[in-house]
């Protein structure tokens, strides 16, 4: 996983709510689909590239698919940002 791949899954609109909705805590797929007027195919297209950002960790319970945020990744990406913003004063 590239910083590029996780500020490609944080471009898109649809993916940063996705992660808001899961600051309150984890939600299934069918909970996370009822807040967005698409089809479930494209959410899915949009849940695999927050995974392979890996700032979504996915668990099975029965049938359904519970998303967690990851916070480590949007963390560390962050940080690496804010190394690219920093200016030497020596």
């Amino acid at each position: 996983m590239s910083i590029n791949t996780v500020f490609e899954a944080l471009s898109h609109p649809v993916r940063r709510k996705v992660l808001a909705l899961l600051k309150n805590g984890p939600m299934s797929a069918g909970e996370l689909a009822a807040h967005f007027a698409i089809s479930r195919p494209t959410l899915s297209v949009h849940f695999n590239k927050l995974k392979e950002a890996d700032l979504v960790a996915v668990e099975r319970q029965g049938t359904s698919l519970i998303y967690h945020l990851k916070t480590s990744v949007l963390e560390d990406a962050l940080a690496g940002l804010f190394d690219l913003t920093e200016r030497n004063h020596d």
